[in-house]
């Protein structure tokens, strides 16, 4: 059986409107985590 990870934190992509979920390199800076991609960043809003 899969390892089911605990609920993490979502955030909702406002360029692509998609929702993505905390990951580790972010722990650090998640409350300025805007975009779920650099793709995305650099499209901006």
């Amino acid at each position: 059986m899969a390892h089911k990870k605990p609920h993490l934190p979502t955030k909702i992509c406002p360029v692509c409107q998609k929702p993505f979920t905390w990951r580790k390199k972010w722990a650090r800076d998640w409350d300025n985590v805007v975009y779920c991609s650099e793709r995305c960043r650099r499209q901006g809003v």
